[in-house]
């Protein structure tokens, strides 16, 4: 089935399909009963990305059939938040009419905010020069009349900002907003619904632990800064120094003083617990100031490697949250060797789609 094709009626039933599914793969493992996250039927996804097409005057959002591999037109797009819907239409309008800006035109992405705040990022086939920012400034204060949105020219090496590269989302978590700056280019959470139920999980699965709470792979602390409340310090590591950068303003925006991140890997900070290697990004850090009795994990589709996988083993409390089932299997089957599983959650982050986001919290045996 088409995105553009989806039918708010079917929801019910393929989120049955799904808890379904999830049941089986499962069913090996002594599991607690799974406890569902439904999403709003529609315009549930904060980001989209399309390809344009060029014919003639004509200039359309395109996408690409999965079985055929033919594009088709995309003027609405269901899935994507109504602000993302909204741009869509009223951007290809002026955008068609204006060839500086649509010349060499090869791809548009949007990020959105659940307060309306949208980025656009027009990614070309041609160096981007005075004549085009000139033309983009002037897109963007058109739009601007309607919409809070901001704008990003790309091409091979070049990236202008007619303002800036972020936008900043409100989230709100059991009856709190969490400000995020969300970066371009950088990975949020598609569904920012969802992902508030996620994070309220999280909060009430860890709400009697103790002591400190190490997280790997927190990007830019989606879940660190909202389980803060739960520890008495965050002690988060993570790779990518824009995801970095942006988990330390969102610290900030938050005003949370116990929390820590570490431009680091998951593999890199295993060696350093295990005092195999030293790290300069550790210096003024001494990691036997911190009491982690819980961790949490939120790896990347290949799951946990092994080093990192017996690392977690040796603590109390683990919180796995998981994009792939498949790795989240084989994972468990090493974890459940010193754990069990006490919680078990689906979050159906990716509506009409085979994807499933899981989350399963283990205590020590």
């Amino acid at each position: 089935m088409r995105p553009t094709e989806i039918n708010p009626a079917d929801y019910d039933q393929q989120l049955a399909d799904k808890i379904s599914r999830i049941k089986q793969a499962f069913q090996s493992f002594t599991m607690p009963d799974l406890e569902a996250f439904c999403s709003a039927p529609l315009h549930y996804r904060m980001r989209a990305e399309f390809r344009m097409w060029h014919d003639g005057d004509n200039l359309d959002h395109v996408m690409f059939d999965q079985t055929t591999k033919q594009k088709y037109p995309v003027n609405q797009f269901p899935p994507a938040s109504e602000i993302i819907n909204a741009v869509m239409a009223k951007l290809v309008d002026l955008l068609k009419h204006n060839q500086i800006l649509r010349r060499k035109l090869f791809q548009i992405d949007y990020l959105s905010t659940l307060t309306n705040e949208i980025l656009v990022t027009l990614v070309y086939h041609k160096p981007l020069d005075e004549e085009w920012e000139f033309e983009a400034q002037n897109l963007c204060a058109l739009l601007r009349t309607e919409f809070k949105v901001d704008i990003i020219g790309r091409s091979k090496k070049q990236k202008i900002l007619i303002d800036k590269d972020y936008v900043l989302e409100e989230l709100p978590v059991n009856n709190r907003l969490y400000k995020f700056k969300q970066i371009e280019n950088s990975f949020t959470q598609p569904n920012a619904s969802v992902n508030s139920k996620m994070l309220e999980w999280a909060l009430d699965v860890t709400q009697n632990c103790k002591g400190d709470l190490l997280e790997l792979y927190c990007g830019a602390g989606n879940f660190s800064l909202p389980l803060a409340q739960n520890f008495s310090q965050v002690l988060a590591t993570e790779i990518s120094k824009s995801s970095v950068a942006a988990a330390q303003a969102n610290i900030s925006l938050n005003k949370i003083d116990n929390v820590t991140i570490l431009r680091m890997s998951s593999e890199e900070f295993v060696q350093a617990l295990n005092n195999e290697r030293s790290f300069r990004r550790l210096e003024g850090i001494n990691l036997d100031d911190y009491d982690c009795q819980t961790v949490l994990v939120d790896p990347p589709r290949a799951g946990l490697d092994d080093d990192t996988l017996h690392m977690v083993q040796g603590y109390a409390n683990i919180v796995y949250i998981s994009c792939n089932p498949d790795t989240l299997k084989d994972n468990l089957a090493v974890l459940q060797e010193t754990h069990e599983v006490v919680r078990f959650a689906l979050f159906d982050q990716f509506p009409y789609t085979h994807h499933v986001e899981s989350g399963i919290y283990l205590q020590k045996r």
